[in-house]
C-alpha cells in the first residue's frame, strides 16, 4: 500500500472515528443519533472490499472503544459487513456505479446496519424494549445518510478525485 493510499485510508477512518463519537451525537430515546454513516456508505463507495472493512469497520469500533465501550463489538460486525456488501455490490471502482446500483448497494447495507444493530442492542443490553424503541432513530440515521452520500457521489466531483489520488 502507497503512503497516499495509507494517508487516505487514515483520514477516513479517523473522520469515521471522530464521527462516531458520543460528544458529536445528538441524544435520543434510547441512545444516540450519529452522523458517522455518512463516512462509512462513503467508504463502501469508495473504497475495495478489504480496505473498506478496516477504514469504516475498525474506524467505527475505534470510535466505540474510546467513547462508549459496550457495543464496540456489535459496532465492528456491523458496519464491517456492511461496508463489505456495499463495497461488493457497487462493483469495480474504476468507474463511477449507476444510480440503480449505487441505491441498490446502500440499501443492502442499510438493512444490515438496522437489523445488525437492533440485534446486538437486543442481546448486548439484554432488552429487546431498548432496541426497538432506538429503531427510528437508526432508519432515520441510515436514510439521511444514504440521501447525503447519493448527492456526495453524483453531484460532486470527489469520485473523479479519489480515483485520481488512490490510483496514482
Amino acid at each position: 500500500m502507497s503512503a497516499r493510499r495509507l494517508t487516505i485510508s487514515a483520514l477516513l477512518m479517523t473522520a469515521t472515528l471522530i464521527l462516531s463519537a458520543s460528544i458529536l451525537s445528538i441524544p435520543v430515546p434510547g441512545g444516540h443519533f450519529y452522523i458517522n454513516g455518512i463516512v462509512i456508505f462513503l467508504v463502501g463507495l469508495l473504497f475495495p472490499p478489504l480496505e473498506a472493512v478496516i477504514v469504516a469497520g475498525i474506524g467505527s469500533f475505534l470510535g466505540d472503544f474510546f467513547f462508549y465501550p459496550a457495543p464496540m463489538f456489535v459496532t465492528l460486525v456491523t458496519h464491517g459487513l456492511q461496508v463489505l456488501a456495499i463495497s461488493w455490490l457497487v462493483g469495480p471502482k474504476a468507474t463511477k456505479a449507476s444510480k440503480s446500483r449505487v441505491w441498490f448497494a446502500m440499501s443492502v447495507g442499510a438493512i444490515i446496519d438496522i437489523v445488525g444493530y437492533g440485534l446486538g442492542r437486543a442481546f448486548v443490553y439484554a432488552n429487546p424494549q431498548y432496541a426497538i424503541l432506538k429503531l427510528p432513530f437508526d432508519v432515520l440515521a441510515v436514510l439521511l445518510s444514504m440521501v447525503v452520500v447519493s448527492v456526495i457521489y453524483f453531484k460532486t466531483s470527489l469520485f473523479k478525485d479519489f480515483q485520481t489520488y488512490w490510483n496514482r
